[in-house]
């Protein structure tokens, strides 16, 4: 891919109202060949959780009034942003969908809760799921169209924005956070994804978990060692390199592979 950049003809990309999310909108914008279709979900103004929008650039890359989109965690709003990307994109299908949604609860063992693990793992890990199942048609679709060609981030593709966090065998950061909820969150993110790539492998579809270094939840006070614009940086490169051998995979921002 090299100075090229990703070269994506559409892309869905979950949670763009801050942080990871916004930083990667901008940067799919500012690639030299930048998607045709990105459709951008966020929250409304009013910070309204369970009412995101979703914004479809189309080709000029001025984003219209947003439509109406709801939040990962409810599969009839997922459908309806099904049938609104499909729209728009037609037979040629949806090529790439960056799960980014993440929440948190600051917490140790000692003050973990039921709430908390219940809160995070529903947005975290059944939201991706969720996800994923509605646009799997789109993804087939665009997978066919493409059918010729390598597995790739530019033909289908899922990228769930997962955590170091959530490596069990590297446990990173113990000391710093304990965030329980957080880690076994991505840590069974990192298992969908390798379910993903096992059973839509087969249909051309490239599945990966990747860590976008500190920036979604910040490691301790402030942010971490990554800013945002390091972090989208390194991983558009990222996804402009993954192939068929890489399906199934965990990688970091740095474009380095992780140990599940």
């Amino acid at each position: 891919a090299g100075m090229e950049g990703l070269r994506v003809g559409s892309v869905l990309l979950t949670s763009c109202d801050g942080g990871l999310g916004l930083g990667l909108l901008k940067g799919l914008m500012e690639q030299p060949n930048p998607p045709q279709h990105i459709f951008a979900t966020c929250l409304d103004p009013q910070g309204k959780v369970g009412r995101p929008l979703v914004w479809d650039t189309g080709t000029n890359l001025s984003p219209r009034p947003p439509v109406p989109f709801a939040d990962v965690t409810d599969p009839n709003s997922i459908k309806a942003a099904v049938e609104k990307v499909r729209e728009k994109v037609g037979s040629t299908g949806l090529n790439l969908l960056i799960n980014n949604a993440g929440t948190t609860r600051r917490s140790t063992l000692a003050t973990e809760t039921a709430e908390n693990m219940t809160l995070v793992y529903t947005t975290n890990t059944i939201g991706p799921l969720q996800t994923s199942q509605a646009f799997l048609p789109l993804l087939k679709e665009a997978a066919e169209v493409e059918g010729q060609r390598e597995m790739s981030c530019s033909r289908a593709a899922i990228v769930n924005i997962s955590s170091i966090l959530g490596s069990i065998e590297v446990a990173e950061a113990w000391e710093e956070t304990q965030d329980v909820c957080y880690r076994c969150s991505k840590a069974a993110l990192n298992m969908l994804t390798k379910c993903l790539a096992l059973e839509y492998g087969g249909s051309g579809i490239l599945c990966v978990s990747v860590d976008p270094g500190c920036v979604t939840p910040p490691l301790g006070r402030g942010t971490g060692p990554v800013t945002v614009e390091e972090s989208m940086q390194g991983v558009l490169q990222l996804l402009a390199k993954l192939s068929a051998t890489n399906n199934g995979t965990f990688w970091n921002w740095r474009g380095q592979n992780l140990p599940w």
